[in-house]
């Protein structure tokens, strides 16, 4: 070979080199670049992705503006999306919904950064999920809605999604491999919006026996779920086997030690779960079943989630044996996958912190080897675990928000106080062990605000200015400048998110019926803020010059929600007073208001498509098959919202929310009910029968979960235009009601 062609084909090797690497770098960026074409298909060929190094082993993106291209560079796709998202909510005034139905709204022309940006991420996890979440979220979703919540969950940095969609077609196949019949297999799961509860080991059969059409569309739309998390870069969570198996495995293993845990939450006892003792062979081999299969099915990225004694007790408190259960899990993980790393919940830590003990925490989180386990700090807003647990004594853990109780529509949060909770969390000596923060809300609710605020903190090397950052979020929320807008969300984050505990927050409305106090466990009425503030947020949002985005309208509507809802509980004190005093002309007056509420309410939150109940249960009947498997899920869908489980029991409104439907029929059927038994009594000249009333408002809630009337599953109406009458209507009525929620700071 001659000098000249020797130069001439070393200088085409690298053309070759290059070549491949651009074609490397363009694969890897095709799924950042399929993001772009979903969400602002008009600026397609106006942006452009660069992969660069990471910083220091973190995650980084830079912004650039370069001619007329913006320039989106980032050591990895998720990074890439994170820019992607920073460019449209600090350059475009853009806020992208998780709802699937929202459309993203953008300036017709894109907008350029007038100096580089470059950001990179304090962590290295961001998780996100809770089990519950896809019971009363995500039961009736499909792939359309998946989709947008994934683009969400890319956008904001999420790299460590829960993944628990379809494990029943999985555990289907293992169960027929230890000897259990279809129909066993089948009645040992619950109905759908309850399988999460399934899942943690806290209930069986409730709502079974699962269809299989069920399954096996489930099964379906999580391979598609998972590809897709995982083109975006994501590491999704699946799970393991962590004890819980059917009553008849014991049956046909009379010689097996499983036991019988006690009832959860007031269920009776055929539905209690059954723990395979972790000394019994079988544990390992089921383990091994378990994980072989799902690998085969939905592949692996080497983190289990298994969460023994949830909300249970277990068979033994000693330290000795909670740690031999640890080990045995986590062992029998690593026999099919030696990179296993066990993901738990620190939930049962707090929910049953005077029995988890430090010994008995201690014993079980260090059973397991060091950085091999990540415990999940699940309701840090409350109490963070780490701080009364030595950190975890080592273990890895990631701080959470959890923010949300079963799919509550109030407004609650605290932006300033979790600001600094974060900010301690990432330069605390103690916390040095932290890996990363995360939501373990229970269901998407309208406090976006804080889960923007919680998973884009990260991304900030100090903590940001709150009275900034909260400024620029108005801003996106209207899509421009608004001096109007950024005034209320001030008053928002200053007077209105200022409660740090989450639990429960609910209004009057959606509460059982009483005349004194707040109706049950799950529907706490009472605010730490005055209802006249929220009044004048909802005064400044219909002065706002731009009133068309679809995240103003949803957040205007939140606000009418709540500030109605709070007035109500001043109404119904109003003529509680007037029952106890026996003027029945006051009585009727305070009593067609308090309805008239509720009407108001639900004509406003039927202009929502995600706050319709007849959406909801028609995704529900879309599983159907026929009219008996219709009406099987329609009831599932009505009993988790409501009864939630069994007539009358624990659970009971648990997963209220301010929906058109619910509000209008189901919360105002019961509200009316109560004021007729009122109505009569003070007729009669008698008190009312509070504990015949019980009876009969749980027989009411009952037969509701029972029917098929319709409800509209399309919104109706303007919100402005309804909420600007709605103002009207009630302003004064508002500012002149004494101060009965015992609103106070806490």
């Amino acid at each position: 070979m001659n000098r000249k062609l020797a130069i001439f084909l070393f200088a085409l090797s690298f053309v070759f080199i290059g070549n491949s690497l651009a074609s490397s770098q363009s694969d890897s960026n095709s799924a950042v670049y399929d993001l772009v074409q979903r969400l602002v298909p008009q600026w397609k060929n106006a942006i452009k992705f660069e992969t660069i190094a990471a910083d220091s082993g973190k995650d980084v993106f830079e912004l650039q503006s370069v001619d007329d291209k913006l320039i989106i560079r980032g050591n990895n796709v998720l990074s890439q999306a994170v820019g992607l998202n920073w460019f449209l909510k600090y350059y475009c005034n853009t806020s992208v919904s998780w709802y699937a139905p929202s459309p993203v709204q953008v300036p017709d022309s894109m907008p350029k950064v007038p100096e580089k940006v470059r950001q990179n991420c304090n962590c290295e996890y961001r998780f996100f999920l809770n089990y519950c979440t896809f019971g009363y979220t995500m039961p009736w979703w499909g792939w359309e809605k998946w989709e947008r919540l994934i683009d969400w969950m890319a956008l904001n940095g999420v790299n460590m999604p829960l993944a628990v969609t379809g494990q029943e077609a999985i555990w289907q196949r293992v169960w027929k491999q230890f000897g259990l019949t279809d129909e066993q297999i089948r009645s040992y799961f619950t109905g759908p919006a309850h399988l999460p509860w399934h899942q943690m080991a806290n209930i069986d059969k409730w709502g079974g026996p699962l269809p299989q059409s069920y399954i096996d569309r489930q099964f379906e739309l999580q391979k598609k779920i998972l590809k897709r998390q995982r083109q975006l870069g994501m590491k999704p969570l699946l799970t393991a086997f962590a004890g819980h198996v059917p009553a008849a495995l014991k049956e046909l293993n009379p010689q097996v030690k499983i036991t019988k845990l006690a009832p959860w939450c007031e269920f009776s006892e055929e539905y209690n779960t059954y723990f395979l003792d972790q000394t019994e062979p079988l544990f390992t081999k089921i383990q091994k079943v378990y994980l072989e299969e799902q690998t085969k099915a939905f592949g692996t990225d080497h983190f289990y989630g298994a969460d023994p004694f949830n909300e249970m007790v277990p068979p033994s408190w000693e330290p000795e044996y909670l740690a031999s259960v640890a080990k045995t899990i986590y062992s029998s993980m690593t026999q099919v996958d030696k990179d296993a790393t066990w993901v738990q919940m620190a939930w049962l830590f707090y929910y049953q912190r005077k029995d988890w003990t430090p010994p008995r925490i201690e014993a079980m989180v260090k059973a397991v080897p060091q950085d091999k386990m990540i415990l999940l700090d699940y309701y840090c807003e409350n109490q963070e675990l780490w701080k009364t647990t030595n950190a975890f004594y080592g273990q890895p853990y990631i701080w959470c928000y959890l923010g949300n109780f079963g799919g509550s529509t109030s407004i609650v949060g605290n932006v300033d106080e979790v600001s600094r909770w974060m900010a301690n969390v990432f330069t605390d000596a103690n916390a040095a062990n932290i890996k990363g923060v995360g939501s373990t809300l229970e269901a998407l609710n309208p406090n976006v605000v804080m889960w923007d605020f919680v998973l884009e903190r990260p991304w900030h090397a100090t903590p940001p200015d709150t009275n900034t950052w909260i400024t620029k979020f108005a801003d996106r929320r209207c899509g421009e400048t608004d001096a109007k807008l950024q005034q209320a969300w001030q008053i928002f984050k200053d007077k209105v998110y200022v409660s740090y505990s989450t639990s429960h927050a609910s209004t009057i409305l959606p509460a059982r019926p009483v005349l004194k106090g707040y109706g049950g466990p799950f529907t706490n009425a009472k605010i730490y803020y005055d209802n006249k503030d929220l009044l004048k947020v909802w005064q400044l949002m219909l002065e706002t010059s731009e009133t068309g985005r679809d995240s103003y309208r949803h957040d205007l509507v939140s606000v009418v929600c709540q500030a109605m809802g709070n007035y109500a509980f001043c109404v119904r004190d109003a003529m509680t007073a007037a029952y106890e005093a026996g003027e029945k002309e006051l009585f009727e007056q305070k009593a067609n208001e308090f309805l008239g509420i509720i009407r108001d309410v639900d004509s406003i939150a039927a202009t929502r498509p995600e706050m319709l109940l007849g959406a909801w249960i028609a995704d529900a009947k879309s599983f159907g098959k026929n009219k008996s498997e219709q009406k099987y899920y329609e009831q599932n869908a009505r009993n988790i919202l409501t009864t939630w489980g069994q007539k009358g029991r624990l659970l009971n409104d648990y997963a209220n929310r301010h929906w058109a439907g619910l509000l209008g029929d189901y919360y105002y059927g019961r509200w009316n009910l109560l004021i007729t038994e009122v109505r009569t009594a003070m007729q009669a000249g008698k008190k009312l029968d509070e504990k015949k009333f019980a009876e009969r408002i749980a027989d009411f809630e009952w037969n509701w979960t029972q029917a098929n009337n319709h409800f509209a599953d399309k919104p109706s109406g303007d919100s402005f235009v309804i909420a600007k009458k709605m103002y009207d209507k009630y302003a004064d009525r508002i500012n002149n009601c004494p101060d009965a929620n015992n609103t106070q700071k806490q």
